[in-house]
């Protein structure tokens, strides 16, 4: 088969975004992400990966501008360049990634060895997909750094909003034994996927579904309105419930996140800039909670707050 190649710049903020607004049109799951070369160089904005997209021939003209619509407004706001045509290709040449975030996790793409990888370090390897969470983006690598500093192992964990699945597997390697929920069914064949991949079936259990009203607010990210999303009560049965979603869902789901707790259970969200953080800490504050740790990275915010008792 031959396939039409399609590349565009990206900021590091943006790469998740691209991967979950990327509609459903007939190009290749298996999409790449480089870190980005001075040889498509814009001197007026710092790119940091570029992204290549693999076309069926026969379809690729219709989902160019589908493509093309749907990225508009992360093109407009500058977060990626314009979209690239390039020759016919007839095989997808793999394009390995090493990624180190904190000071333990070693994000690697499937076709890399682990060689390079120190003994004390933990791999995660991650299957290139169309869900959130990469590794490449500032909330995720916020998230991660409050992750090594809290899990504990045992820990009955749920990984809220799992996308691709690093959370849950990061999480699992520490110790913990997890949840992992997420209303699109893209998530959760993603979280699987990274599961069994990171041979962590024992102790994450993958599901569709949402905590307590989460359920009603369809596709976080934007998507597809969702139906009959499955609900799972809160119950105070969890030790840890980590959320990098939507700062508007962070505050809807507020009492939920309480409820789902055991006394004195953390709770570590990410997914929003400092502009919403106050915000998104009151409606912690006002059900319950008491701030604990917090990691920065540019403009992004990933928070940890204790259930009071």
């Amino acid at each position: 088969m031959t396939w039409i190649e399609l590349s565009l710049d990206t900021t590091a903020e943006a790469v998740d975004w691209v991967c979950t607004l990327l509609p459903e049109v007939k190009y290749t799951n298996d999409i790449k992400i480089v870190k980005y070369t001075e040889s498509a160089a814009n001197p007026e904005v710092q790119w940091a990966f570029t992204i290549h997209l693999y076309l069926a021939d026969d379809f690729h003209t219709i989902a160019c501008r589908e493509i093309e619509q749907v990225l508009s407004p992360l093109q407009r706001t500058g977060l990626v360049g314009a979209l690239r045509l390039t020759a016919p290709v007839e095989t997808i040449a793999a394009s390995p990634l090493m990624h180190r975030i904190g000071q333990r996790f070693v994000v690697l793409s499937p076709d890399l060895s682990s060689s390079d990888v120190a003994a004390n370090e933990i791999t995660i390897k991650l299957k290139t997909s169309l869900a959130f969470g990469s590794g490449l983006h500032p909330a995720t690598i916020a998230i991660l750094q409050l992750l090594e500093r809290h899990i504990v192992p045992e820990m009955n964990v749920l990984d809220l909003g799992s996308g691709s699945g690093i959370l849950s597997v990061a999480m699992a390697k520490l110790g913990a034994q997890v949840l992992a929920l997420d209303n699109d069914i893209v998530a959760v064949q993603s979280t699987q996927d990274a599961v069994e991949r990171n041979q962590v079936e024992a102790q994450v259990t993958v599901r569709e579904g949402s905590l307590g009203t989460g359920s009603e607010f369809g596709h976080w990210m934007g998507g597809d309105t969702i139906n009959n999303v499955p609900t799972i009560q809160a119950t105070g049965t969890f030790d840890l419930v980590v959320a990098n979603i939507l700062a508007r869902i962070h505050m809807a789901l507020a009492p939920d996140y309480h409820q789902a707790l055991r006394c004195a259970g953390l709770l570590i969200i990410a997914g929003f800039t400092a502009d919403v953080e106050e915000a998104v800490a009151q409606s912690l504050i006002e059900v319950g909670f008491e701030a604990i740790d917090c990691t920065r990275l540019n403009e992004w915010v990933a928070l940890a707050y204790r259930r009071k008792g």
